[in-house]
């Protein structure tokens, strides 16, 4: 049986926490940028705990009023002693429950600006070097921040289940009406063909290549956990698993 590795970014403030965390592989928890304080750390850890999920640090640009979604004018110094707080602050309280840290994945803009701008995604990775250099970095495919990244430290590349692509591998903005793929038939396919054809069909019907090795399903998907069932439920139609789900 093949497995797959999916991810959710959690404690956020969502609703669907408890109903995803059984049905994944990696949960990337928010500490304090976007979204998150120690009461949200410590519940979400718990219960990634308990149902033997991988645990990651979901950094922000500090900015909970924009939910970490704008790019902020914050000076290099600012920004890198943010990330490393952020992660640290996560990382004390894993230690505290007897695990460890597994990767880290930036949210929102802070992401999106490292796949493309070199200046960003240098401090992202200068960050990682100050804190721990076996952390794992989430990359989306063919950015900037892998290419900078790669012989530094260990690198993941990731895709999206639920978001539309365009053809140079950005995600196709927010703010137009086709960014997101929320019904659940689409997301399967979208999914299934970059695990298993490692293809991804663009929005404009394009395909490019895949070299993913974990997807995310965005857990504030309205629909996500009916999402997260019906995925459960086509994958064993073809024999795969999802890595670590019980």
């Amino acid at each position: 049986m093949k497995k797959i590795h999916i991810n959710c970014d959690l404690g956020e403030g969502g609703d669907f926490d408890a109903d995803l965390m059984p049905h994944i592989s990696a949960c990337n928890i928010a500490c304090g940028g976007h979204a998150g304080n120690l009461e949200t750390m410590q519940g979400t850890i718990k219960l990634a705990v308990e149902h033997g999920v991988e645990i990651g640090a979901h950094p922000s640009y500090p900015d909970k009023e924009n939910f970490g979604r704008k790019t902020m004018k914050i000076s290099t110094e600012e920004l890198q002693r943010s990330i490393v707080a952020q992660i640290l602050s996560l990382k004390q309280l894993t230690e505290a429950e007897g695990v460890k840290l597994t990767h880290v994945k930036t949210h929102g803009a802070l992401y999106n600006e490292a796949a493309k701008d070199e200046k960003t995604a240098q401090i992202i990775i200068d960050s990682l070097l100050e804190f721990d250099q076996n952390l794992a970095l989430f990359c989306p495919l063919n950015s900037v921040m892998s290419k900078l990244a790669k012989g530094k430290i260990p690198i993941v590349f990731e895709a999206f289940a639920d978001r539309n692509y365009n053809p140079d591998y950005s995600l196709v903005s927010r703010s137009k009406p086709n960014a997101l793929i929320s019904e659940k038939e689409a997301v399967f396919q979208h999914l299934f063909s970059m695990f298993s054809e490692g293809k991804i069909t663009c929005e404009n019907g394009t395909k490019i290549s895949c070299s993913a090795t974990t997807f995310c399903l965005h857990s504030d998907t309205p629909n996500s956990v009916e999402i997260m069932n019906f995925l459960q439920q086509k994958f064993a139609e073809h024999n795969i698993k999802i890595k670590n789900a019980k």
